[in-house]
């Protein structure tokens, strides 16, 4: 038998009618309709005495389920123009383009508003509360954990503010902030390629955006984690200063250089003081250890950096091909630093909570996969926008996982953004109508038919906001 038999008689024409490509896409615009995103958008972007014909939130919505969906560019918008019979009328891409030119900053600031006040009912309405984080087998219970990290987006085309990085390619540099209990995208700020990794303005400013993301009753207890771009004085005095307001507590765990003057601390360690490190399941780590060094450092040095910091020292035995510095070649381990105010928990849970922010590089690589990875304009400003419909795009899957991808749903959860298109968001459906009803007809072959039909069920039982 010939390989090409099963295409044989097969032919490819147009005309099919009643057809429905991406239609598991539908589900996450009626998740913006539900959470209460839309009308919110809707209000943000209203004019006086400006009518379109297609209302400017609901274009910005239209935009985040396009990205969240898997669009690149801003043409792609015809995926959903292709699915009028279902969502009605979908804007053009120039008027798409129309609208992000017409989102000035103050009116970012409303959009930024209007995604806390939704964000409000959607946490109110977790099944079970909110998601604790995990950090070595163990909840982190109430406690809401803020990842702040930055990362490269290459531009191959000149656009305006994009600039030599530090990693010799040419783009920006944005930074953002993610909730580690939901893996929600909460607040970002798109910057020049050249933009410091450690600038502490940026940073406060993206960290004050996203904790007024978080509803004020969560906002008692935050855990604010950062790799070592967030050591500086201005910020951790910041962050010590936002410990002292009143009704809240905000921890911290920042990495910190392996200075000089550190290494010389780490050689006045006794061999008794060093620990076990955890690994992420709350066992032992086999070739690490945690020391605790700050009552080993000159109190001179100390007093420059916020009161309560404690500086904890991890070191394990380097990989194979590992680079080392000659401090490290000397005897033989690898030395990592970080400080933070918490002042109970063991040493080594608090090394592993530390530990866990490296997950913040799988949400910067989902976002880069809905929207991150390319901005579409040559004007800084639009780019400026695009960056908050990927957040938005971000919290559209965030909150379908959390709300929509359980009970009989749930064997979709796991999946990443990528796995999620193929296999939920990108299935075809039929469009039928009968008796005054649409229903769009998932095919009975569909390996996760089952569950597609129980998250569009599970949406339509989200409680809307009053």
């Amino acid at each position: 038998m010939k390989r090409t038999s099963w295409s044989a008689g097969l032919s490819v024409s147009t005309g099919g009618v009643a057809v429905v490509a991406h239609a598991g896409s539908v589900g996450l615009g009626l998740l913006a309709d539900r959470t209460g995103l839309s009308s919110e958008l809707a209000k943000a972007m209203k004019r006086r005495s400006f009518n379109p014909v297609h209302d400017r939130g609901r274009v910005l919505t239209d935009v985040a389920v396009m990205l969240a969906d898997g669009g690149e560019a801003i043409a792609d918008i015809d995926v959903l123009r292709h699915q009028v019979s279902v969502l009605g009328p979908v804007a053009s891409a120039p008027t798409v383009w129309r609208t992000l030119d017409e989102v000035t900053p103050a009116r970012l600031g409303k959009i930024q508003t209007a995604r806390a006040r939704v964000r409000r009912h959607v946490w109110s309405v977790f099944p079970g509360g909110l998601p604790a984080s995990r950090v070595a087998g163990t909840d982190l219970r109430e406690l809401v954990v803020l990842d702040v990290d930055a990362t490269i987006v290459v531009a191959h085309s000149e656009k305006e503010q994009a600039s030599p990085t530090y990693k010799r390619t040419f783009g920006f540099h944005p930074l953002g902030v993610w909730c580690d209990n939901t893996e929600e995208f909460l607040a970002a700020q798109l910057r020049t390629g050249r933009a410091g990794s450690n600038t502490a303005a940026d940073h406060i400013t993206v960290l004050t955006e996203a904790i007024a993301q978080v509803p004020a009753v969560h906002r008692k207890k935050l855990l604010i984690r950062s790799d070592g771009a967030g050591a500086s004085h201005q910020l951790l005095d910041w962050l010590h200063a936002q410990d002292q307001v009143r009704g809240r507590s905000v921890d911290y765990s920042i990495g910190f250089a392996i200075t000089e003057q550190i290494r010389e601390t780490i050689q006045l360690v006794p061999s008794k003081v060093w620990v076990p490190a955890l690994d992420a399941d709350g066992g032992v780590r086999e070739g690490g250890d945690v020391a605790e060094i700050t009552g080993l450092i000159d109190p001179a040095v100390l007093a420059r950096w916020p009161v309560g910091m404690r500086v904890i020292v991890r070191r394990e035995r380097p990989h194979p091909g590992a680079q080392l510095s000659l401090f490290e070649e000397r005897d033989g381990w690898r030395y990592q630093a970080f400080v933070t105010n918490t002042t109970v928990g063991q040493l080594a849970f608090l090394e592993a909570r530390h530990r866990a922010h490296a997950g913040v590089e799988d949400r910067i690589r989902h976002a880069k996969d809905t929207g991150l990875g390319r901005f579409p304009s040559r004007e800084f400003a639009i780019n400026q926008t695009w960056l908050m419909l990927t957040a938005i795009a971000a919290d559209l899957v965030a909150w379908a996982r959390l709300l929509a991808l359980t009970g009989d749903a749930k064997v979709l959860a796991a999946c990443e953004p990528k796995a999620l298109r193929y296999r939920f968001l990108h299935v075809p459906a039929r469009l039928t109508n009968s008796a005054r009803q649409r229903r769009l007809r998932i095919p009975q072959t569909w390996p996760w038919a089952a569950a597609i039909v129980a998250v569009f069920a599970n949406i339509a039982a989200i409680p809307q906001a009053a």
